[in-house]
């Protein structure tokens, strides 16, 4: 069974910064892709960046040039450092995990981007 525990929500101006982190429960954290979603208000969860076992990354074009995805395999955890936030990244955010065919997600973290 693997847990994966989000922090670092909270409320920001518009134009400011947060990291998010997710520290997962488990063996062999480094093998596994790591992505983080969102879902705002009234709106589907939505895929926002993801980081391959080997470092590679991708990221929805919303966010593109302002979020980094990153990871610290000796700390069994995933960042997401959100850079210039704007009120439609509101939303609450989840980290999730493929494993053997089962997915796993955290419980989300609370992001507010208001002035």
């Amino acid at each position: 069974q693997v847990q994966l525990v989000e922090s670092g929500g909270g409320l920001v101006q518009p134009g400011g910064s947060l990291r998010l982190s997710c520290v997962a429960s488990g063996t062999f954290f480094s093998i596994y892709a790591m992505a983080w979603y969102r879902q705002g208000p009234g709106n589907q969860r939505e895929w926002v960046a993801g980081i391959s076992s080997s470092g590679s990354t991708n990221y929805a074009d919303s966010v593109k040039g302002r979020f980094t995805i990153s990871r610290a395999n000796a700390k069994n955890t995933v960042y997401l450092q959100m850079n210039s936030l704007k009120p439609e990244d509101t939303a609450v955010y989840y980290c999730k995990q493929e494993r053997s065919g089962r997915t796993y997600w955290g419980q989300g973290t609370q992001v507010t981007v208001s002035s």
